[in-house]
């Protein structure tokens, strides 16, 4: 099924708005990694307050977050980028920045530059006092079990006890946090505060039977969003939160569940954040906007899946990887293939790029890598601006959309095809009706993104990928010419079962 957030697309709307209206009192706009690591003379801009750094195990992940985290003093550089002596080369990395902080410059954007040279970091801006942004820093330690803890070694004892004032009710903001994420009651839970100055801290729970535990019999996903939890709802308006691998502990439930918690953190406390993950499920709330990949030294945005990651990155053993806009151009490329005659489909990866800049950009990246070993084309939408070359294996599927190319196509031979249509569809022996429902639509619909759900819904009980698939299919066997004139410019890149 489709997935559909809780956040409503117009809050969505707004969120990408103030960002572009620069209506924030703080707010990190865009970064420059000069220097760090794989990454040289890479930009990254934030258009929405909660964005994802997504990538393949040692992509860079971290290096971004860590770059975005050095924008500000609450933060020293040695909690990413810890130097060990001359086993770390790290002259003259290089950070720059454009922000906005109204308490400092009221209309201005903010430049600044951190740098590591003379075997130290160096940042050109004086720290403000109270006017200096918060950063809150998530790391990967936070789902290690309280059994592993250190500072909780003392609280795993027969006798261990506080007292009365220092055991603080879950708030029922937190609660209602946490019940949003984990589907989880803890409103009877408590905060215990174990130390004097409250630095080290015990969760204890509660079942509905009234039994109590500790932490120590909590899962780690829990606790750890718990913790976070409690912290969010209590940290000042505008902080910046980052969070390494968001993912960690959690099903993938909870993960979109928790995405959509940040976004709506985000409109009532007007907090930015960034995170790093490889889970497709915390890409699913976000606009293609918040989403960036980071693969190899390089920076791209949209909404690329974990699998695309790894063809970008040369990580798969397929032998033919094709690079499309969107899902619906992925569908139509895998039925143009497998229409053809002893192709070899478990060789072949297509991947949608979530955009036609995108799908261009990861290409000819690809194309330039030296280590890549298998063949790749671009196939772009034929209303796409970006240029068709050749020589570059860049080419241009037919039509002004897919969508309403193949419906278009479809509809010209409805009357021969509409029994077969109608039978794709789970609707055998009406093909009558069925070709109605086509025709109406087509002649109602002002999107072509939406008229196969149209159909769909008219139909009743179908689903919007099989109404795609059933019209996509049978334009492949009705028009054998059109799949030739396609594949024809890379014919020789496919790979056929007996190459194999």
């Amino acid at each position: 099924m489709e997935f559909k957030s809780e956040i409503r697309k117009s809050q969505v709307k707004q969120l990408l708005e103030k960002v572009q209206k620069k209506t924030y009192d703080k707010y990190l706009l865009k970064m420059s990694i000069e220097k760090a690591r794989g990454f040289q003379g890479k930009s990254i801009t934030f258009d929405f307050p909660v964005t994802a750094i997504v990538g393949v195990n040692g992509g860079g992940k971290t290096t971004v977050l860590g770059a975005a985290a050095c924008a500000y003093k609450t933060v020293k550089p040695s909690l990413f980028f810890a130097k060990s002596g001359k086993f770390d080369s790290m002259q003259n990395w290089k950070f720059e920045y454009e922000l906005i902080d109204k308490q400092i410059k009221k209309v201005d954007i903010i430049r600044r530059i951190a740098k590591f040279s003379s075997s130290k970091w160096s940042r050109n801006w004086k720290l403000e006092g109270d006017k200096e942004r918060l950063v809150e820093v998530f790391g990967v330690s936070r789902t290690v079990p309280a059994n592993e803890r250190p500072e909780l070694k003392k609280c795993a004892s027969n006798t261990f006890d506080v007292a009365p004032e220092f055991i603080e009710k879950i708030s029922l903001v937190v609660a209602k946090a946490v019940a949003s994420i984990l589907d989880k009651d803890i409103s009877a839970f408590s905060d215990l505060r174990v130390d004097s100055r409250g630095k080290v801290k015990l969760l204890a729970g509660q079942t509905s039977g009234g039994d109590s535990y500790s932490e120590f019999h909590f899962g780690a996903g829990e606790s750890s969003i718990i913790r976070m939890a409690i912290q969010l709802e209590t940290i000042p308006e505008y902080s910046l939160v980052l969070i390494e691998e968001i993912e960690n502990g959690l099903h993938p439930v909870a993960t979109i569940r928790m995405v959509e918690y940040l976004i709506d953190l985000a409109i009532r406390r007007k907090i930015q954040v960034i995170f790093t993950t490889h889970s497709n499920d915390a890409l699913k709330p976000l606009p293609d906007q918040a989403i960036w990949a980071a693969v190899k030294g390089s920076l791209y945005q949209g909404k690329l899946d974990i699998r695309s990651l790894r063809a970008i990155s040369g990580q798969i053993d397929s032998q033919f990887v094709v690079f499309v806009e969107d899902s619906f151009a992925q569908t139509w490329v895998e039925e143009i293939l497998r229409s053809l005659p002893g192709v070899a489909m478990d060789a072949v990866s297509i991947h949608p790029m979530g955009g036609d800049v995108t799908a261009v950009t990861v290409h000819r990246g690809r194309q330039l890598d030296p280590s890549r070993s298998q063949p790749s084309v671009c196939l772009i939408d034929g209303d796409s601006s970006q240029r068709e070359s050749v020589e570059d294996s860049i080419y241009r599927l037919p039509g002004k959309s897919p969508e309403s190319y193949i419906y278009d196509k479809v509809i010209e031979k409805l009357d021969e095809i509409s029994g077969e249509l109608a039978t794709a569809l789970l609707h055998l022996g009406q093909g009558a009706k069925v070709a109605e429902i086509v025709r109406s639509v087509r002649n109602t619909n002002r999107e072509a993104h939406v008229l196969y759900s149209q159909v769909a819904q008219k139909l009743g009980g179908i689903r919007e990928a099989r109404v795609i698939e059933a019209f996509i299919s049978i334009w492949a066997r009705t028009f054998p010419d059109e799949v030739q004139d396609i594949t024809q410019p890379f014919l020789d890149k496919i790979p056929l079962e007996n190459r194999q």
